[in-house]
């Protein structure tokens, strides 16, 4: 503490903008800078670390940094700045906002993280190719171009996404998320009989997950019961006849319908089942 100063900490953009609103800024707040210096000396000490590197807003904190490190070392460090991502609304993307995108498959899946640059805006299209990609700007240029004349291919947001998934997960990890927007989107029966395990869990992370005997003339409203994916009694039963329920992507109306190796139940023994408009079923089929 003793070697970091007041007014330098006073006089910081965010210190004097946090000062200067309505909310004030507690005692927290205004030590932030100080456990953030602290941290990078830290990290500097034991181990190399000579650069922290983070967002516009974080410039206050690494200048804070900056400055403990040298003083304490006199090593040379740097800090480095990008410009914000921000969501369609403006709101900053993280960890606090609770809508971070995140490198680890763990916590985005291939399939979301290809979404969610796919579904980028115009306006940010072409900044983030630049940001995010290693497109050469001649291409970029060309592909801007293509979109003024055919918007509703969607081909800048198609390549974004395509690119950085690649990037981040590889070219294997590029065909999952296409095989998972193909089973989603657009009801492929091909990319579900692909899909693996995982990519099954990571697109349908709320379904429910059974493992079931295939019995002779075994029908839809047994799956359904056995799954415990309706009610019992009538009510379930008019679930299927009013269209509610689908598997692998075909709605079926008739609760007697026997299952169909092939149809009903996929190449790699999974069923897709799904009733009403989100509550997904995954069933692994035993000993077919």
């Amino acid at each position: 503490g003793g070697r970091l100063r007041m007014g330098t900490l006073l006089s910081r953009q965010s210190c004097q903008a946090r000062l200067r609103s309505a909310e004030g800024m507690s005692l927290a707040e205004f030590l932030y800078p100080a456990l953030q210096a602290y941290d990078f000396l830290h990290l500097h000490q034991h181990h190399g670390c000579r650069i922290q590197l983070g967002g516009h807003d974080q410039m206050g904190n690494i200048m804070s940094g900056y400055e403990l490190v040298t003083k304490m070392t006199g090593a040379d460090v740097f800090g480095i700045t990008v410009p914000l991502i921000t969501s369609t609304t403006g709101d900053k993307l993280g960890k606090t906002a609770g809508n971070a995108v995140w490198l680890n498959r763990d916590k985005t899946s291939p399939f979301e993280l290809y979404q969610f640059f796919v579904r980028q805006q115009d306006n940010v299209v072409e900044k983030y190719l630049k940001l995010f990609t290693f497109l050469p700007l001649e291409e970029i240029a060309h592909i801007m171009e293509m979109h003024a004349k055919e918007p509703e291919k969607w081909g800048p947001q198609k390549r974004l996404a395509a690119e950085v998934t690649k990037l981040v997960h590889g070219r294997e990890g590029l065909e999952s998320a296409k095989r998972c927007t193909k089973a989603l989107y657009y009801s492929s029966v091909e990319a579900l009989e692909e899909m693996s395990d995982q990519e099954l869990q990571e697109l349908f992370k709320q379904a429910t997950s059974a493992e079931l005997m295939l019995e002779p003339g075994m029908t839809v409203l047994d799956l359904c019961r056995k799954a415990n994916a309706i009610p019992d009694g009538p009510s379930g039963y008019r679930k299927i006849t009013d269209g509610g329920v689908s598997i692998n992507g075909n709605r079926v109306t008739n609760p007697e319908t026997v299952l169909i190796l092939g149809q009903h139940i996929l190449k790699n023994g999974v069923s897709l089942l799904r009733v009403g408009k989100k509550n997904y079923y995954i069933i692994k089929w035993l000993q077919l």
